[in-house]
């Protein structure tokens, strides 16, 4: 299989596979989802569903501060990006680094490894 092919068949963009981090071939959807366990108190994931921060279904490919009638903060809206998989790696990081001001009270995860599986539970949660 070619790496555009294993790229592809992952789910992983160039821009992630650049990043390092995230573009393990080992990210793990069901280790991610457990993750997101700690973020589920303020993140709906089921589609329309309201909840105290932003809803994240579709989350991946769509631009910041755009979902539904969330209030973002000035902060995340200045942010003018799409939710790539190396922006949301970014995010997760350091939601303070990233978009210092955000309403986003999470201090971020460290570990490249929970990020790359949080990132790829997110990527299967569909608008």
């Amino acid at each position: 299989m070619s790496v555009r092919a294993f790229m592809l068949t992952a789910g992983l963009s160039a821009v992630a596979l650049a990043s390092g981090a995230l573009a393990t071939p080992t990210a793990d959807v069901a280790r991610g989802k457990a993750l997101f366990a700690r973020c589920a108190g303020c993140h709906a994931v089921v589609p329309g569903a309201r909840s105290i921060g932003p809803n994240l279904a579709g989350v991946e490919g769509r631009k910041a501060a755009s979902a539904g009638s969330y209030a973002y903060s000035p902060a995340l809206a200045r942010l003018k990006i799409t939710w790539d998989r190396g922006n949301l790696d970014k995010f997760l990081a350091g939601p303070q680094k990233m978009a210092p001001g955000s309403k986003m009270a999470f201090a971020g995860l460290a570990d490249p490894g929970q990020r790359a599986d949080v990132i790829a539970y997110l990527a299967t949660l569909q608008d």
